[in-house]
């Protein structure tokens, strides 16, 4: 199950990104290494559990597996039929439950199958390899029993998630429930560790350290999770690179571990991108979005689900454009084919100028050799015109133009509250999330009663009250209590951050104001890559070489360093509204050229996993940054949240944590909602 470093290492001499690698491993080096001996040509059976069966869906289709040998797919929790001619290949994790299920199948003198290829999703332990050796009768009946190493979704090129959705109910839930919370990091740890061993990389393990005000502060079990993961995913490397064969032996990438606190703005704010406002205002499920066509008999229009995944080229395209100038470039797509087609012609100049639903369907019908192409059209025509309306209805535009100028220091409390009292017909939705921007970027506000006239202003109820206090909870406590060691200090950042010039750049236009907003992750990444990033503040595990940037640090996890308090984002141009010709990474047509033929010319992979849920707008940033670095940045979380699935996670959640970790904030909340 071994494969060369070449196939999957960034020092390669064949460079295939992130997903592509998941995908070569799961197809080739397990089920295609099944075809062997009697059982070369014979159809098998791929059985899976709840997880497996997400990690396999995220990185390879269906036609994929049939065309490796694979004629039916079951869930090992259910009951199957017997089909005792055929080969069964077995893709698990290494639980105790699932290893009964497995010798309940193969033992006996009638077994489900007549050949079993274990592969685990994980390490197993040494008792559960001993459980299934104690069993002769299901021994002889195993054709491979390996360890993959694959416990991760690939949800993007350059993106996975483990899968733990309940990270910030389980991590910063009761302070009595560590025992939960360490389980959780060691789930997690472990399913880092295996982006690691199926890529073949050994990271250089950077992560946030636990801020500590004074000697007489006590370090909370939340303030060490980013420590605490590292150690994990440490621990599962050193098992990796002393038994994995063809495992590095020095460094080969970057691995920054942070988690949500980082950035509290990212999550809420509306982020401008045809993919973002796809999962922000078109209420999807997942990578599915129904999508109404006419009925070919002409009744009442069907409804086709469809998937807005990689294999589709529009999507591809303009996924990272903003809506604007994707909704731009449909419409050029459109009137370039009507214009290059006579049928399309006739139906254009029927329908008298925009084109219907109805009008492209009657195309396909027409010119039924370009059904793909005006389908994938249609499609993404029908999406952008759905945004669009939204913004237009709900007056998204002055909501996002608000949010902008909080965080680059252009508003303040008075634009807020005119804000709300001349635009009363917002939704409830957009006032709670430009609220909790506010609470972000003004902390110092709880010091008043300012923050609770402005709900009352807003008129949300008490639950969204709690999400809004929730926010102070995610700017650290720290940073809170130190504005009363400094009183002058927070007053003095404020109004210079306000008033503070933007850096302008020779001959860049900025086209799009909504987009000036970048998630911090964006700066991390670009200091990490030129080797500033503090070491105080962001400790290596391991003991770099000389080679690498910046002083030798010490392998063991250091918990009691001080780090620099972290500054709001400085008011900068954005960086991605160019003009179409630029080739700044963000633009849809700079990732297409990118996509295939750079990575051959990337150095060293850096991996960034936040704890408690990544962004849109920080897998945006992560594509970029590859462009612009010339290294594959992929971005790694618990889970991958859209604003809605964030605020409602924390509304209790968080809000528990805020009142026991701050009992003055309960006094004064308690005051607030009097």
């Amino acid at each position: 199950m071994s494969m060369s470093d070449s196939d999957t290492s960034s020092q390669g001499s064949e460079y295939k990104n992130f997903r592509q690698i998941s995908r070569d491993r799961l197809l080739y080096e397990m089920l295609r290494s099944t075809k062997t001996g009697d059982s070369k040509s014979s159809w098998k059976v791929l059985i899976m559990d709840k997880l497996t069966v997400k990690v396999m869906s995220y990185a390879c289709k269906m036609a994929d597996i049939t065309e490796e040998g694979v004629s039916l797919v079951e869930d090992i929790h259910k009951r199957r039929q017997p089909l005792p001619s055929m080969d069964a290949i077995y893709f698990i994790q290494p639980t105790k439950e699932n290893i009964v299920i497995f010798l309940s199948d193969m033992s006996g003198r009638s077994p489900l199958y007549r050949k079993a290829f274990v592969f685990f999703s994980s390490p197993v332990s040494r008792e559960l390899v001993a459980q299934i050796k104690k069993d002769g009768s299901v021994l002889s009946r195993i054709g491979a029993l390996r360890e993959m190493n694959l416990e991760y979704f690939a949800i993007d090129s350059q993106g996975f998630i483990t899968d733990n959705e309940r990270a910030l109910e389980d991590l910063f839930g009761d302070e009595e429930s560590s025992r939960r919370g360490d389980a959780c990091l060691n789930v997690m740890g472990t399913r880092i560790a295996t982006v690691f061993a199926s890529l073949r990389e050994f990271p250089y393990v950077r992560y946030r350290a636990a801020k500590s005000l004074d000697p007489t502060t006590m370090t909370t079990f939340r303030d060490l999770i980013p420590t605490k993961l590292a150690a994990s995913v440490w621990n599962n490397l050193m098992k990796y690179k002393a038994n994995l064969p063809n495992f590095p032996q020095l460094e080969t990438c970057e691995l920054l571990i942070l988690d949500r606190s980082v950035d509290q703005i990212a999550p809420i704010i509306h982020e401008w991108t045809y993919d973002a406002m796809c999962r922000d205002l078109l209420n999807m499920d997942g990578n599915k979005y129904v999508h109404e066509v006419p009925s070919k008999t002409g009744g009442r229009p069907e409804k086709k689900e469809v998937l807005l995944e990689d294999h589709d080229p529009i999507w591809l395209e303009l996924r990272h454009a903003h809506i604007a100038d994707a909704s731009g470039r449909l419409h050029e797509k459109m009137t370039n084919f009507v214009s290059k087609n006579k049928a399309a012609q006739i139906h254009g100049s029927r329908s008298g100028g925009e084109l219907s639903t109805r009008d492209l369907q009657k195309m396909v019908q027409a010119l039924p050799q370009y059904s793909e192409q005006i389908e994938k059209l249609s499609l993404h025509v029908d999406i952008a015109g759905k945004i669009n309306k939204i913004i237009r209805e709900s007056g998204l535009k002055d909501v996002g133009q608000l949010e902008q100028d909080l965080v680059f220091g252009d508003a303040g409390t008075k634009d807020i509250i005119n804000f709300l009292r001349t635009k009363e017909d917002v939704s409830r939705e957009n006032k709670l999330r430009l609220l909790m921007i506010y609470a972000a970027v003004y902390p110092e506000k709880f010091d008043d009663d300012k923050i609770s006239k402005l709900m009352e202003l807003a008129r949300l109820p008490p639950d969204d009250t709690t999400a809004i206090y929730n926010m102070r909870l995610l700017e650290s406590s720290s940073d809170h209590k130190k504005s009363s060691i400094v009183p002058f200090s927070l007053k003095f950042d404020a109004h210079k951050k306000k008033h503070a010039a933007r850096k302008d750049r020779p001959g860049e236009e900025v086209t799009w104001q909504l987009s000036r907003f970048y998630p911090v992750i964006e700066e991390l990444v670009e200091k990490l890559s030129k080797g500033e990033l503090p070491r105080n503040d962001y400790p290596c595990m391991n003991e770099p070489s000389p080679t690498m940037h910046g002083p030798s640090q010490a392998a063991a996890v250091r918990s009691g360093n001080i780090p620099t308090p972290h500054s709001k984002r400085s008011r900068r141009t954005a960086t991605w509204a160019r003009p179409r010709s630029s080739d700044d990474g963000y633009s849809s047509d700079s990732i297409l050229r990118h996509a295939s033929s750079d990575f051959k010319k990337m150095g060293q992979r850096i991996f960034v996993f936040i704890v408690g849920g990544a962004t849109r707008s920080e897998l945006r940033a992560c594509h970029k940054l590859s462009a612009k670095l010339q290294r594959e940045i992929v971005l790694g979380s618990s889970s991958l949240d859209d604003p809605p699935q964030f605020i409602t996670v924390k509304d209790f959640i968080l809000f528990y944590y805020l009142c026991i970790s701050s009992p003055l904030f309960c006094i004064h909340l308690e005051g607030a909602l009097n």
